[in-house]
């Protein structure tokens, strides 16, 4: 995506994770723990990769991207295709994207990288913020 910023790789936490699962510091419980509203956000609006699970090898991982920011309103918090945030990159304020790895079939989730989409923000001027209603 050609407007992310503020790119932040998690790799070397992802390193380190599996490294304690391998040495038996970290048990699978704690790392293959995805819910099933994470699973079902892979199986929908995730991305398959050719990478497989670090953990179980038997699956490749799908990536799973969450939307946040005070301008999403309702949308906020949801999972968004590459096609989807490519949109919402040309229309929206700046918000942040979250791109979970999910195994469908042990359960490994990890964070995999957070960027910013959306317009930017001009210097000196204050984002809009949402203004809130008797119904909120």
């Amino acid at each position: 995506m050609p407007g992310r910023r503020s790119v932040v790789d998690y790799s070397l936490q992802r390193r380190a994770v599996l490294a304690d699962v391998r040495s038996g510091r970290t048990g699978l419980f704690e790392v293959c723990d995805a819910g099933p509203y994470l699973t079902r956000a892979a199986r929908y609006h995730g991305r398959q990769t050719d990478v497989p699970c670090p953990v179980c090898r038997r699956e490749r991982l799908t990536l799973v991207n969450y939307v946040y920011g005070e301008g999403l309103g309702h949308v906020s918090g949801q999972a968004k295709t590459e096609a989807e945030l490519a949109r919402m990159d040309a229309a929206q304020e700046e918000f942040s994207v979250y791109t979970v790895e999910v195994c469908r079939g042990c359960g490994w989730n990890h964070l995999d990288s957070s960027y910013v989409l959306g317009a930017e923000p001009e210097p000196g001027r204050q984002p809009r913020r949402r203004r809130r209603t008797a119904t909120d």
